[in-house]
């Protein structure tokens, strides 16, 4: 539902990367910064309707990984490593903690799936330019990234992205817990689908805020051309990156793609979380 918002987000952070033009890559290719709906619409119009899911295989590949994994290690973390107090509530440390360890922990196992969701991401665009394809599909994709960097190349660029899941999951798990916990001990609300959508637009909020400057690092440096050893061109790490975007483009170029990855982190974490709850209680456990 919400990917077209994340393609549309990945083209936003890599228009008018200033690396790119000290490079020269982009001699007689400046693109206008358009905004979210003009560069919705100009891919729909440029490259076809259905190219606004390009890449949704390896972001469905991603999330049963990152979801799967993330969930399963903020809740040892809480019960079993962390430890609730005597009055069965965890105190917001603890919870911060819980949260980013689990987000850094999900997404190191995923970063393969997302490398691969980024690249196939900007396909469409690479056609626009002039430039050869450079994926066939979903497995093609794998293994000539495989091939090329070898088994570290499927992680390039995993630092910034383990960097930006534990700043987004700090804001969705962490906010979401302390939200839904805030509610059911100090208003009348009880624990049901109400509660449960109110902590989730809080988490989906926060995380944004806290996720898309890291998002948009991860984004550049998973993009970039690299060399035969796997080395990027553009950028030695996620520092670099950094700096470079923020002297080259000022920093609120950091927050370049925020309104579609609201957009997206808001239903997003409305639906994953309402679903969570539900499959939970399905299953007979505590909410």
């Amino acid at each position: 539902v919400t990917f077209p918002l994340d393609l549309t987000k990945t083209r936003l952070q890599v228009q008018g990367e200033a690396a790119v033009h000290r490079s020269g890559a982009a001699a007689g290719q400046a693109v206008p910064y358009r905004g979210m709906l003009r560069t919705a619409a100009g891919i729909v119009q440029e490259e076809g309707l259905r190219k606004l899911w390009q890449g949704a295989t390896p972001a469905v590949y991603r999330h049963i990984v990152y979801s799967g994994v993330r969930m399963v290690a903020y809740e040892h973390l809480r019960d079993s490593v962390l430890g609730r107090s005597e009055d069965e509530s965890f105190p917001f440390w603890k919870a911060v903690v819980g949260g980013m360890s689990a987000g850094a922990i999900g997404q190191f196992f995923a970063s393969p799936t997302d490398l691969v969701k980024v690249q196939m991401q900007m396909e469409g665009k690479r056609k626009l330019e002039g430039k050869p394809l450079r994926f066939r599909g979903v497995h093609h994709a794998f293994m000539k990234i495989l091939s090329e960097g070898g088994i570290r190349g499927l992680w390039a660029g995993w630092v910034p992205n383990v960097q930006r899941a534990a700043l987004v999951n700090m804001g969705d798990l962490t906010t979401y817990d302390s939200v839904k916990h805030f509610l059911l001990l100090n208003t009348p609300l009880v624990d049901n689908s109400v509660t449960h959508s109110v902590a989730s637009c809080c988490s989906g909020l926060v995380a944004a805020v806290l996720g898309t400057p890291a998002d948009v690092v991860k984004t550049r440096i998973m993009n970039q051309p690299r060399d035969k050893q796997g080395r990027g061109l553009l950028y030695k790490s996620s520092t670099d990156c950094l700096i470079q975007t923020v002297q080259g483009e000022g920093f609120m170029s950091l927050y370049k793609g925020f309104i579609p990855t609201w957009m997206r982190m808001a239903p997003w974490s409305l639906v994953f979380w309402l679903t969570y709850e539900q499959i939970r209680r399905i299953c007979g456990v505590s909410s």
